[in-house]
């Protein structure tokens, strides 16, 4: 046996059957749901036409449903539930008041500069699932480029990546930090360096700013953790270029060798752009940059 046609019944109609088998009267149907009795009747009527049973029947002035409407007004009472949490829902990701963001940073940004801002945007939208990463920079463009991260910060590249709109998040200073009894030195005998690996996006600023200084740059450790070279300075195993957030924090704090910064990294918010627009992605960058 052939599957049947299909109505082609609207959610309107539905919600129409469900307010009128709700209501004392069809005015007072019409009223509950900002319609003319005029337009509920007619919609009533398309109802009927369109499912080929009939749906009610009169009595008086009034009319009311028959016994075997209550298999539709059943169907109507599923659909139009549904349909209105399909329009809660639809209206949370266009506000971004709810859905899934997955956000990458470097340290500094999460421990530091926008903790603050990740906390109060989460107590904001409560109903935001935030799924954070803690990595390098170079490491955080590579998962924004697959599609596992939504939305990055970290520093910026020296050059435009393809397919990646970046936006200013903050400027961070990095200041030069020797051993105990290294400090008074002139630049050119600074050193040897413990810094970020080959390939970093910081380490590039780093040795610009070195250079610019007449500093030699000779490497002797490396890390990725600014709390890892903090502590081979106080330990003596060399001198380091770091943000201040980060060597002069806890109860032994890094003193500067020179109260100017050696460099400036600039740190960006960054995400695909050949993706289509996501209100919740769009309401934690804005949170982020403006911190």
């Amino acid at each position: 046996m052939d599957d049947p046609i299909l109505p082609n019944l609207t959610v309107q109609q539905l919600e129409y059957l469900v307010a009128a088998a709700a209501s004392p009267t069809r005015a007072a149907a019409a009223a509950a749901l900002s319609v003319t009795p005029s337009a509920l009747t007619q919609g009533l009527a398309e109802l009927e036409r369109r499912v080929g049973v009939p749906l009610f029947e009169r009595h008086g002035r009034h009319t009311r449903l028959r016994p075997q409407a209550t298999e539709v007004l059943a169907h109507a009472r599923r659909v139009v539930a549904e349909t209105r949490d399909l329009a809660r829902w639809a209206e949370t990701r266009r506000t971004g008041a709810a859905g899934v963001v997955r956000l990458g940073t470097i340290d500094a940004v999460a421990v530091h500069y926008r903790a603050e801002a990740i906390r109060r945007h989460r107590r904001a939208v409560p109903g935001l699932d935030l799924r954070l990463t803690v990595a390098p920079s170079g490491a955080l463009f590579d998962a924004l480029l697959v599609g596992d991260l939504d939305l990055v910060v970290c520093v910026e590249p020296t050059g435009p990546i393809a397919g990646v709109a970046m936006s200013p998040c903050l400027d961070e200073s990095l200041y030069a930090y020797a051993p105990d009894g290294a400090h008074g030195r002139p630049p050119e005998e600074w050193g040897p360096w413990v810094t970020y690996p080959r390939g970093s996006h910081t380490r590039e600023v780093i040795a610009a700013g070195l250079a610019a200084l007449g500093a030699p740059f000779a490497v002797v450790a490396e890390s990725n953790q600014p709390e890892v070279l903090r502590e081979m300075v106080r330990l003596g195993m060399g001198w380091a270029v770091l943000p201040a957030a980060q060597a002069e924090a806890g109860v032994e704090p890094l003193a500067r060798v020179r109260r100017r910064p050696v460099g400036v990294r600039h740190l960006v918010v960054a995400r695909r752009a050949d993706v289509a627009s996501d209100a919740a992605v769009d309401a934690l960058a804005a949170a982020l940059t403006s911190g």
